[in-house]
């Protein structure tokens, strides 16, 4: 890529960029959460939008200037709300949060009295910091209650509504960071209308496969739907709050004023742009390609011994306990990465280790199918790792497979092409 300011004016920072990016040329990435953009949302990111302060709503702003800031942020929302096929009648969409942390705090905020209960997915069993952890200020404002999953991986409906039915909370989350399979969102949508609940749908892994068809949509049984857009949506690191009509004022002011103050506008125009892209007839391919993929990686993983949570994946991640090799997570993904295979130390469920060198190990597809990678590269990738944490062979020989992959297989400047 050309930067020819910051190659004249900037040459550390020249560097720098050109050693990440030569990394991520080099590497197999199957951190689920990280994707490529394409050169627009790059370019997007990189607009005189950054130069302009629009604090407030389109049409609503305290500066002055704000004309074609309020075009974009109308076109973006128009643009969520499009691609989840939803009513502009009955939904509302807040494209301003910084991430999703920021996101789900502002829900909890508009909706959720301080101190008041909430149900949600327990973070060693696959949920997020932000649904109630105790070292999150989620957990130390509200008061959570967690559901988790039995010892076959499997969300227990019949527990959950248990636990709502004893607890009564007043919002109850559903969505994971680290959970293999479907999440069933009627049965939860039945949960919370059951005890009188809101049902919060934390779609930020599982969004892109949402739009592409290859996951249930939660927006029939939710009253709010979050997510970010740099995982399965493949845009920049961003995020939005969706929410029944009636509840958007609530959250509006909880997200602005309440945490932030003006939004990053080149940041929203990016988000624009992955929206576009994901209106086009090739992202639908492209999700459902991510799931055969995973599944592909999954078998062959199985195949050679390896211990895979739940037994399989619906989506686009997986989590493998390797314990049972003698190693711990942390230990795992180091050897991984001096071959060049990046993963995430991950908790299993009913984990007995701790959260910096857990059990675990989770990966996923959604970057190396923007490569363009498909169930044989799969393959060839678990038949690495196998050699590496089973074998035990020289990650540093492995390595030479890793890059003849990635050499074939180039990080695209236009995905969807």
């Amino acid at each position: 890529m050309n930067y020819p300011n910051l190659k004249k004016g900037h040459s550390r920072i020249y560097r720098l960029i050109e050693q990440e990016l030569k990394r991520q040329k080099r590497v197999i990435n199957l951190v689920p959460s990280e994707n490529f953009v394409s050169q627009a949302v790059l370019e997007a990111l990189a607009t005189p939008f950054t130069n302009k302060y629009a604090e407030g709503y389109p049409h609503r702003r305290y500066y002055h200037g704000n004309e074609v800031s309020d075009k974009l942020e109308d076109y973006t929302k128009g643009l969520a709300l499009k691609i989840f096929k939803l009513s502009p009648e009955k939904w509302s969409v807040n494209v301003q949060p910084y991430s999703g942390s920021p996101a789900n705090i502002a829900v909890y905020t508009a909706l959720v009295g301080r101190g008041e209960k909430i149900l949600s997915m327990n973070l060693e069993h696959g949920g997020h910091l932000t649904h109630g952890h105790k070292v999150s200020v989620t957990g130390q404002t509200w008061n959570f209650a967690h559901y988790g999953v039995g010892k076959d991986g499997f969300i227990d409906y019949a527990e959950v509504e248990t636990i709502a039915q004893k607890e009564k909370p007043k919002l109850i989350i559903c969505g994971a960071t680290a959970y293999s399979r479907q999440i069933d969102f009627a049965k939860f949508g039945k949960i919370a209308k059951k005890i009188n609940a809101l049902l919060l749908a934390d779609i930020s892994h599982v969004a892109g496969l949402v739009v592409g068809g290859a996951h249930p949509s939660p927006f029939s049984h939710a009253d709010v739907v979050t997510s970010t857009t740099h995982k399965t949506l493949r845009g920049p690191r961003g995020a939005f709050i969706v929410s029944r009509a009636e509840l958007s004022d609530k959250i509006d002011k909880a997200v602005f004023p309440g945490l932030q103050g003006g939004p990053h506008l080149n940041n929203i125009a990016a988000m624009a742009v992955a929206f576009e892209e994901a209106l086009k007839p090739n992202f639908k391919k492209y999700a459902r390609q991510i799931i055969k993929n995973t599944q592909a990686l999954a078998a062959e993983l199985k195949k050679y011994g390896f211990k895979v949570i739940s037994g399989g994946t619906d989506n686009h991640l997986l989590l493998v306990d390797v314990t049972p090799l003698g190693l711990p997570g942390k230990e795992a993904g180091e050897l991984l990465e001096k071959a060049g295979i990046i993963v995430n130390k991950n908790m299993i469920p009913y984990d007995t280790r701790k959260p910096w060198d857990p059990s675990g190990i989770r990966l996923g597809t959604p970057a190396v199918t923007t490569r363009g990678m498909k169930e044989k590269e799969m393959r060839q990738i678990a038949e690495c790792i196998r050699m590496i944490l089973i074998d035990r062979l020289n990650p540093l020989k492995i390595r030479k497979e890793v890059e003849r992959l990635t050499h074939r297989f180039k990080i695209p400047l236009t995905p969807n092409d």
